[in-house]
């Protein structure tokens, strides 16, 4: 019963803040909010017991690419950032909502016809070792993740180059 609630009140936040994250118009509250995202995520892994996990999530996403972000919001010039201002589109709006149903559309028909919430109750009761997780993540073969990991590695190290293109001072 703990977890549930613990689960619906992470869902809450991550739900909100990430609505907030799209919705706001100051870019700093938008990195803010998509911190608190990062952080829901990692609370999701510490409630399932995925303690590295979670440690991940904070340590790389949460502490790293939001700290990208806000050094990269922070460096580029002010005057920029003033003259941006979107204003709503009203066929944008209604081809976003319409884009969003036909992908919960996609989702329901998916879980739907896959039986996803009657397979869900058989798996509750199963545990998953370590082990098991350690060679999902790190493995190479078919359904192993080595290849996103490494990816994820160049994402790191394109944003970390980046900032520093970013931040240079250019020469007069």
């Amino acid at each position: 019963m703990a977890n549930t609630v613990m689960f619906i009140i992470l869902a809450v936040v991550i739900l909100g803040s990430a609505v907030m994250c799209v919705t706001t118009k100051r870019i700093m509250r938008a990195a803010t909010f998509m911190l608190f995202v990062l952080f829901g995520v990692a609370g999701l892994y510490f409630l399932l017991d995925y303690t590295y996990l979670g440690a991940a999530q904070i340590a790389v996403y949460a502490g790293g690419v939001t700290m990208i972000y806000i050094f990269a919001i922070q460096l580029v010039n002010k005057r920029t950032l003033q003259g941006m201002v979107e204003k709503l589109n009203g066929s944008r709006v209604l081809f976003g909502a319409l884009m969003s149903l036909v992908g919960l559309a996609m989702v329901c028909v998916i879980v739907f016809k896959n039986q996803f919430i009657c397979k869900a109750a058989e798996v509750v009761d199963a545990e998953v070792p370590m082990r098991a997780i350690g060679t999902a993540l790190l493995g190479s073969e078919k359904y192993q993740y080595v290849l996103p990991f490494e990816f994820i590695s160049v994402f790191l190290l394109a944003c970390i180059i980046g900032a520093l293109v970013v931040s240079r001072k250019e020469e007069k």
